[in-house]
């Protein structure tokens, strides 16, 4: 018989992330191009939640904002939680969150992390499907639809909504 550590031991993983919208006042989206994926590829501010830490997503989510943006900010409401597979890792769950309207102040005190950022840039909602890996895109999409509509947090799997009926 297993005890119980073992059997925890033999479980399958889950990785978990957390990651912030923050939008300027003409309703642009703030992303950031990491220097360790493909070109063009861009992300929204945020990373993977230190469980092993105890660490929460809110938590991760306003840490990761710090590191990545030089932005101190307490995250807003939860807008989405995704579970998301693909054939070169575990499964992982994305929490994102609302981080509001940033000010010119705000935009203009944005430092990045150079070891992993290379740039960070305002795009309209129109361009973001061009900016953002399928899966991020289409939750960044509904997680901005719930925002509008006040609705959420949406329960995605692979970025799309779940079934619920």
């Amino acid at each position: 018989m297993l005890t119980y550590t073992a059997y925890i031991a033999e479980r399958p993983k889950v990785l978990t992330s957390a990651a912030v919208v923050f939008r300027d006042e003409d309703g642009r989206v703030l992303l950031v191009r990491p220097n360790y994926l493909a070109d063009g590829v861009w992300l929204l501010p945020g990373g993977s939640v230190e469980s092993d830490e105890d660490e929460l997503p809110r938590e991760a989510a306003r840490r990761e904002t710090l590191e990545e943006i030089g932005l101190d900010l307490a995250p807003g409401r939860l807008l989405s939680v995704d579970w998301s597979t693909a054939p070169y890792r575990p499964p992982m769950v994305s929490h994102t969150y609302d981080g509001g309207v940033l000010t010119a102040d705000q935009l203009a005190s944005i430092r990045l992390q150079a070891e992993e950022l290379d740039e960070w840039r305002l795009f309209p909602v129109a361009e973001l499907p061009g900016r953002l890996p399928g899966t991020l895109a289409r939750r960044v999409a509904l997680s901005l639809e719930a925002h509008a509509a006040g609705t959420g947090p949406l329960e995605l799997a692979n970025g799309g909504l779940v079934d619920n009926g």
